[in-house]
């Protein structure tokens, strides 16, 4: 069974940062793009970034302030979040798409929200 569990939400004030850890049980690690969503209140779900066999994509509301990185050995995507504003406010989602078929797997999510 495929789980990715998410951890390093919060609260932190407007130019702070935070590290997001995702860890995903079983194979679905090394045969998945992995990356992060994020979905805010009364809004739709939007991709943060999503890597894969070395190439990282973000979107342009993130690039220059969100990384994300991966540890093989350790089975885990991170999301290291730098100047975070209030509009980064958001349930934040773990989501692997297995290679080669059409298999998307999330999280559970977690709540960052940012204070002005």
């Amino acid at each position: 069974q495929v789980q990715l569990v998410e951890s390093g939400g919060g609260l932190v004030q407007a130019g702070g940062s935070l590290r997001l850890s995702c860890l995903a049980s079983g194979t679905i690690f090394s045969t998945s793009a992995m990356g992060w969503y994020r979905q805010a209140p009364g809004k739709q779900r939007e991709l943060v970034g999503m890597t894969s066999g070395g190439s990282t994509n973000y979107a342009d509301s993130v690039k220059g302030r969100f990384t994300i990185s991966r540890d093989y050995a350790e089975n885990t995507v991170y999301l290291q979040m730098n100047s975070l504003k209030p509009e980064d406010t958001a349930v934040y989602y773990c989501n692997a798409k297995k290679l080669g078929a059409l298999i998307n797997y999330w999280g559970k999510g977690t709540l960052v929200t940012v204070s002005s």
